[in-house]
C-alpha cells in the first residue's frame, strides 16, 4: 500500500513552517542567481532576432511572467480540490497567497506583450483570443482575491474561493491553445517540452535560465507569505509562540 503519511503532514501548520523556513533560503539563492545570469544573458548578450531586431528581447520576462501565471491558477485549482476533498486548512492559505502574486505576473506578462506587440504588430493591443484570455485570466485572479476578502467567515471564504479557482481553471488550456483553435496575431510557443526549440542555443538557453528563476522565485515568495499567514492563524497554538521566542532570541 502506498504511504499517504507525507501528504498529511502537508496539512501540519507547524511541519510546513519547519520545513519552509529550510527550502526558503535555497530557493532564493536560486532566484537570484538564475534570474540575474538569464537576464543579463538575454538582454546584453544574446544575439538579435533576424526578423524582429532587439525588440525580441522582451521575451526574456514576458515568457516566464506569462508561463508562471498559468501555472499559479493551476496550482489555485489543486488547492481548491486539496481544501474541498480533504478539507486542509494549508490548501487555502496557499491558494489565498498565491493568488496576488499570480495576479501580478498576469499584469506583467499583459503589459510585456503590449510592450513587444507595438513594434511587430503595430498596435499597443488587439483583441487577440491569447490576449482576450490572459485579459480573462486576470480577472479570475482579482475575483479570488475579492472573495477571499469580501467574506468574513474564514471557511465560506475558502471554499467560495476554492470553487472559483477550480471552474476558472477551464481557462487554462483555452490560454495554451489559442493559437492552434483560432487564426490568432500571437505567435506559438517559443519552447516545449516535447520539441527542439526554434530558436538557436544563444536564445533559448538564458531564457529557459530565466523561467527557471521565476519559478524559484514564485515558490519563495509564496512560501514567505504562507509562513506569515500561518503564523497569524495560528497565533494561539503553542507552537507558534515557541517559534517566536526562538527567533526573538536569535536576532539578539
Amino acid at each position: 500500500m502506498m504511504n499517504w503519511t507525507w501528504f498529511h503532514k502537508l496539512g501540519s501548520p507547524k511541519w510546513f513552517y519547519g520545513i519552509s523556513g529550510r527550502l526558503l533560503p535555497w530557493l532564493s539563492i536560486a532566484a537570484v542567481l538564475l534570474i540575474g545570469s538569464g537576464v543579463v544573458w538575454g538582454l546584453a548578450f544574446a544575439p538579435p532576432d533576424y526578423q524582429q531586431g532587439n525588440s525580441f528581447r522582451i521575451i526574456y520576462i514576458h515568457v516566464p511572467t506569462a508561463m508562471l501565471a498559468q501555472s499559479c491558477y493551476v496550482m489555485l485549482a489543486v488547492c481548491g480540490v486539496v481544501g474541498l476533498v480533504w478539507k486542509m486548512k494549508l490548501a487555502d492559505v496557499a491558494l489565498q497567497c498565491a493568488a496576488p502574486i499570480g495576479a501580478w505576473m498576469t499584469a506583467v506578462a499583459l503589459v510585456t506583450g503590449a510592450i513587444w506587440g507595438k513594434p511587430t504588430w503595430g498596435a499597443w493591443w488587439v483583441w487577440d483570443a491569447r490576449l482576450t484570455s490572459m485579459l480573462i485570466l486576470l480577472f479570475l485572479y482579482f475575483g479570488v482575491i475579492a472573495l477571499g476578502n469580501a467574506i468574513t467567515n474564514r471557511d465560506s471564504a475558502a471554499k467560495a474561493c476554492a470553487v472559483l479557482a477550480i471552474v476558472g481553471v477551464v481557462n487554462i488550456p483555452i490560454i495554451k491553445y489559442s493559437v492552434e483553435w483560432w487564426n490568432t496575431l500571437h505567435q506559438g510557443a517559443t519552447f516545449t517540452l516535447t520539441e527542439k526549440p526554434a530558436m538557436p542555443v544563444e536564445m533559448w538557453l538564458p531564457l529557459l535560465l530565466t523561467v527557471l528563476g521565476f519559478y524559484c522565485f514564485f515558490g519563495a515568495v509564496v512560501l514567505l507569505r504562507m509562513r506569515l499567514e500561518v503564523l497569524k492563524r495560528e497565533a494561539r497554538a503553542s507552537w507558534v509562540k515557541a517559534e517566536v521566542l526562538n527567533e526573538l532570541e536569535a536576532v539578539r
